[in-house]
C-alpha cells in the first residue's frame, strides 16, 4: 500500500505544484480567497469529489466528499488558504491547503479497498476569524472520526497544544473641544485607551506566565489641537486553557472600565473576531502519524514549543480527534513564521519534497487507522482523558454524599453507578 501512494502521489505532483504557485501567486485575505476555494474544488471535482461550495453559510468555504463503496471510517483533512496583509503566504497556506488537498484525493485512490469517506474540509480565513469555528458550531464534524492537517513551518515538530483565545474590542466615547482655547470643556476618548494599556501592562505582572495580553490602538484621534471623542482599542488575550483565558478576560476587561470611569468616558464592549479554543492534540493519533512520517521518510518529529500562538483547529479539537503536526519548509530553522522568508521557501524544491513526505504520511495513518479496530479504539481514549479530572471530582463529590447521607442499601448504590456512567 505505501508503494501504491508514493506512486500515486508522484502522478499527480506537478499539479499540486501547480495549485500551491496558483494560490502564492494570487494572494487573498481571509473570506476572500475566491480563486483559492475554485483551484481547490476545481481538483478535486476532476478526482471524483462531490463538492459543496458555499459551506456551512462561508462563501469561500467548501466541503469535497468521497465516500467509499465498503463502509468505515470518515477521514477529513482541513485545508487553509488565507494569506497574510503585505507579505502575502507568509504563513505557508499555499502550501498547507494543498497538502490537505492532496492527502484527499490520495487516500481516495486507496479508499475503496480500505473501507470509509474521505472528506476536505476548505476552511477559510484562520488568520482572522476562522471558519472552522463556524464549521464546529454547525455541527458539520460531529459525523467525523478523524481530522489531520499539517502546516508549515521552519522544522519537523509533533502535534501540541495552542493557546486558548479571546478577541475583545474596546471603544471609548468622549467630547470633542478646542485641545489649547477649551480643553476643560472635553473628554479625552484617547486618554481611555491610554489607560487602560498603563493598567494592563500593569496586570501582566500578575498574571500566569502561559498567558499573553497584546493590543493597539486602531483608532485615537485626528488633529492634535482636537480633544478625540472617540478612540478603539483591540486586544488579544490568550492562555494555555479556556477557563483561566476567561478569568484573564474579566480582568482584562476591568483595567478598560477602570480607564473610562477615571477619563469619564463612556465604554462599549464588543468581540471584533472569533474566539479560539485551546488545540487538544489525540496523543494516540498523533503518535502514529509521528511513527508512519519515520517509515516513509526516515524523519524524526521534534517536541512541540513551549510558546505557541492560537488556532481554530482548537475548536476542532474539542469535537473529535484531530492532529496538528508542522513540517519542514525552510530546510533553516532561523526562518520565522509569519514572514516573507518563509513564503518564498515553500516554493522551493526543498519543500515540494517535504510536501510529498507529508502527503504520504497524512494518508498511510489514516489507513493504519481504518484498517486497524483496536488502533481506532484507542484515540477516544486519549481524546476522553480530557475529562478524567472531572470524572473524579464527581466521584468523589457522590461518595461524600453517600457518607454524609448514610446511603449504602443496593438501591442507592446503583443510583450511584448509574450517576457514574452517565
Amino acid at each position: 500500500m505505501k508503494n501504491k501512494v508514493m506512486e500515486f502521489i508522484d502522478v499527480i505532483t506537478n499539479e499540486l505544484n501547480k495549485l500551491s504557485l496558483e494560490i502564492y501567486n494570487n494572494p487573498e485575505l481571509g473570506y476572500q480567497e475566491f480563486k483559492a476555494c475554485r483551484l481547490h474544488t476545481d481538483i478535486l471535482r476532476k478526482y471524483g469529489f462531490d463538492v459543496e461550495e458555499n459551506f456551512s453559510g462561508v462563501e469561500t468555504g467548501f466541503k469535497a466528499v468521497y465516500k467509499g463503496k465498503k463502509e468505515g471510517l470518515t477521514i477529513a483533512y482541513m485545508a487553509e488558504y488565507d494569506a497574510l496583509p503585505g507579505i502575502g503566504h507568509g504563513c505557508g497556506h499555499n502550501l498547507l491547503g494543498t497538502v490537505s488537498t492532496g492527502a484527499g484525493i490520495v487516500l481516495k485512490q486507496i479508499i475503496d479497498e480500505i473501507g470509509g469517506t474521505v472528506i476536505v474540509f476548505g476552511t477559510p480565513a484562520e488568520e482572522t476569524s476562522g471558519a472552522k469555528v463556524t464549521y464546529v458550531e454547525n455541527h458539520e464534524f460531529d459525523d467525523v472520526d478523524i481530522a489531520m492537517m499539517a502546516h508549515p513551518g521552519s522544522e519537523y515538530t509533533k502535534s501540541g497544544t495552542s493557546l486558548a483565545l479571546e478577541p475583545v474590542q474596546f471603544e471609548f466615547f468622549g467630547k470633542t473641544a478646542h485641545a489649547a482655547a477649551a480643553p476643560e470643556k472635553g473628554i479625552n476618548a484617547l486618554d481611555g485607551a491610554i489607560q487602560t494599556f498603563n493598567s494592563i501592562n500593569a496586570l501582566r505582572e500578575h498574571i500566569r506566565s502561559d498567558s499573553r495580553v497584546h493590543g493597539v490602538i486602531i483608532e485615537g484621534g485626528k488633529a492634535a489641537n482636537i480633544v478625540p471623542d472617540y478612540a478603539k482599542v483591540q486586544y488579544y488575550v490568550r492562555s494555555t486553557t479556556k477557563t483561566y483565558n476567561m478569568e484573564l478576560l474579566e480582568k482584562v476587561k476591568n483595567c478598560a472600565r477602570g480607564a473610562a470611569l477615571a477619563t469619564g468616558t463612556e465604554l462599549k464592549i464588543t468581540k471584533f473576531e472569533f474566539n479560539y479554543d485551546n488545540m487538544v492534540t489525540n496523543q494516540a493519533l498523533s503518535n502514529v502519524f509521528n511513527d508512519t512520517i519515520y517509515e516513509v521518510a526516515g524523519i524524526v518529529m521534534n517536541e512541540p514549543p513551549e510558546n505557541s500562538g492560537s488556532i481554530d483547529a482548537g475548536q476542532v479539537s474539542q469535537v473529535c480527534p484531530t492532529i496538528h503536526p508542522y513540517f519542514d519548509v525552510t530546510n533553516d530553522k532561523s526562518i520565522a513564521g509569519h514572514t516573507r522568508e518563509l513564503a518564498a521557501c515553500t516554493l522551493k524544491d526543498y519543500a515540494k519534497k517535504q510536501m510529498k513526505n507529508t502527503i504520504a504520511a497524512l494518508v498511510l495513518t489514516a489507513a493504519k487507522v481504518i484498517q486497524d479496530p483496536k488502533l481506532y479504539d484507542a484515540l477516544p481514549i486519549s481524546f476522553t482523558n480530557l475529562f478524567a479530572p472531572y470524572a473524579l471530582f464527581l466521584f468523589l463529590y457522590i461518595f461524600r454524599a453517600m457518607t454524609e447521607l448514610r446511603l449504602t442499601d443496593g438501591a442507592n448504590g446503583c443510583y450511584l453507578l448509574l450517576l457514574l456512567l452517565f
